[in-house]
């Protein structure tokens, strides 16, 4: 024992390390050593000294990390009237511009991501924008991006040869490098079977409040740009022979547990 140096230790600290006997050398020990006995896990460890321990603690900390992250996003401010109303009022906004907006639960990825907003003094919508390139799989966001701005303003700094920014240029370089007629952008028909999947082609020259008047959208917008003269598995609807195109604003808003899985594996 390191207080009293008469009786075999039988507890360590695991704040500083030290040998105790009994719970009076404990108390002592934290009296005099102003130590709360609490194991500091930020400590240094050396690398000599790391053991599966040290490397056990390191990850239930990293769980408490996550644990405690997922409970500030969880906040009660999530789920206040304000919060509600302000959603109930931009799923309003969107159905007078002829666009199905559905909103997740609180606690669900999209739902803490999506920043789309209304501005009501110029009655316009400012969009959360989600931007994939499957071809590099490469996938970027936009904020704020007004509903009046045309798909192919919004696409320039990402794949025109003079405007892109260079770094991103080099990226998506198999986008720059082949002609813009190439280029499609299509957006993923929501409601639908897992098995049944499709997508809309959009209008590049159109702005984006045209592009996504009669869709259902699921929180935000997500655009996937494809190359014509490149193989994937999109499916564009109306093209694969079976149904013909159609507008997707009169489907149900109801979702089925289907497609609430869908929502899930988007999220």
């Amino acid at each position: 024992c390191e207080t009293c140096s008469k009786e075999e230790a039988k507890y360590r600290c695991p704040r500083c390390m030290k040998y105790s006997c009994s719970l009076l050398c404990v108390k002592k020990h934290k009296l005099t050593q102003s130590c709360n006995g609490v194991r500091d896990k930020t400590a240094f460890v050396s690398i000599n000294e790391f053991t599966d321990l040290n490397l056990l603690s390191d990850y239930r900390f990293l769980e408490d990390v996550g644990r405690a992250a997922d409970a500030a996003a969880r906040r009660c401010t999530m789920h206040s009237p304000a919060t509600k109303r302000l959603l109930h009022c931009l799923r309003n906004k969107a159905r007078g511009c002829n666009i199905e907006l559905k909103t997740l639960p609180v606690g669900f990825t999209k739902r803490r991501e999506n920043s789309t907003t209304f501005n009501s003094m110029e009655n316009k919508f400012y969009w959360h924008l989600k931007l994939v390139f499957p071809h590099c799989h490469a996938e970027y966001t936009l904020k704020g991006v007004p509903d009046d701005k045309t798909l192919a303003d919004i696409l320039k700094p990402y794949i025109d040869p003079v405007e892109s920014d260079p770094i991103i240029c080099q990226r998506l370089k198999i986008y720059t490098a082949s002609p813009q007629s190439d280029v499609q952008i299509l957006m993923k028909i929501e409601n639908r079977n897992r098995n049944s999947v499709r997508y809309n082609k959009l209008d590049a020259s159109r702005s984006l409040l045209d592009n996504l008047k009669g869709k259902v959208i699921i929180e935000y917008p997500t655009l996937f740009v494809v190359l014509k003269t490149l193989k994937n598995d999109m499916v564009i609807l109306g093209q694969d022979g079976s149904e013909p195109t159609q507008s997707t604003g009169s489907e149900s808003s109801s979702l089925s547990s289907m497609e609430e899985g869908e929502i899930r594996d988007s999220s």
